[in-house]
């Protein structure tokens, strides 16, 4: 065997080494010299989008849809590529390492498509609002909505101490980047000329802000007690941005993209419950067709020209 091909499959077994469970997803000959797809995204609902009627119970597993207007399919459009050449494993409810579909399970899919490979170009990952954080207090953000609806206890940072919302101190850039570490570098390994982008969480509320904002029905519904989820929000932002230097990838700062279009702003680009002003039957606290677009946008100018 020439040195050239031992330092490959050295290098491969490290990659793989790091994880069991990438391990096992070693891909066969076929994969491993397939030339890839020039996109593929990764990611929760901020990705995939949706409607309010997902929430209703269907019956049945509807799968992870993927909205016609949601910023990964906007972006198809503005690269003029074709679906094949597209890999969009994002799911709502999709976590970096929590429960259901997982990062890992999301990189399974792309390779198991032959997604992975030195035509792609860009791999996005925006993950960890589902996740829970710290050893203490496992609460998801999702479980801690409640506590956002409760006008008598409200949401502060007592809703920490009293198991109500989980604890914004344990998401840091170091934690964040040691869930992802592994993907990151099967990833990298495995599309070598692509650029790794984790994708931030649009504006749901400004920065160091305290309350919450959410319309139902074209009325805007206050929280002046929001502090632990507006402060999840903040660390979670910091978070992937610190992890991306640690770990020498890309971060698209969506907060910034979206500035001044949180919820029950004039010009809002997140969706309400049944809000006439956005789009009646969006997903609530999740970008409208426009802050998609946005992100699409701001998405496209990160991909390295050439």
């Amino acid at each position: 065997m020439k040195s050239s091909a031992r330092l490959r499959l050295l290098a491969a077994s490290t990659v793989c080494g790091t994880a069991a469970v990438l391990a096992a997803m070693a891909p066969s000959s076929v994969a491993a010299t397939a030339e890839g797809k020039t996109l593929v995204v990764m990611g929760d609902s901020f990705s995939a989008n949706g409607s309010i009627l997902d929430l209703l119970p269907a019956g049945e597993d509807v799968g992870c849809k993927h909205v016609p207007t949601s910023w990964p399919t906007q972006l198809t459009g503005r690269m003029n590529l074709s679906p094949e050449d597209v890999e969009d494993t994002s799911c709502q409810g999709g976590t970096i390492d929590t429960s259901g579909w997982t990062l890992v399970h999301q990189v399974k899919r792309a390779m198991s498509d032959n997604a992975f490979g030195p035509r792609t170009r860009l791999v996005t990952i925006q993950l960890g609002m589902n996740d829970t954080w710290g050893a203490d207090n496992p609460i998801a953000l999702s479980r801690a909505l409640t506590c956002l609806t409760d006008l008598v206890n409200g949401c502060g940072p007592e809703a920490v101490e009293q198991g109500r919302a989980p604890d914004p101190a344990t998401i840091t850039g170091q934690a964040y980047a040691a869930r992802v570490r592994q993907a990151v570098e099967y990833i990298r390994y495995y599309a070598p000329n692509a650029r790794i982008l984790f994708v931030g969480y649009p504006e749901l509320h400004p920065s160091g802000q305290d309350s919450a904002c959410a319309t139902i029905a074209g009325v805007d519904i206050w929280q002046s007690r929001a502090g632990a989820v507006t402060r999840f929000l903040d660390r979670l932002d910091t978070a992937q941005r610190d992890a991306a230097t640690l770990l020498n990838v890309g971060y698209l700062d969506s907060r910034a993209v979206t500035a001044g279009h949180g919820p029950c702003t004039p010009d809002a680009w997140v969706d309400g419950v049944f809000d006439p002003r956005t789009e009646p039957l969006g997903f609530p606290w999740h970008p409208s067709a426009r802050g998609d677009a946005a992100l699409a946008a701001a998405v496209q100018q990160s991909i390295p020209q050439g």
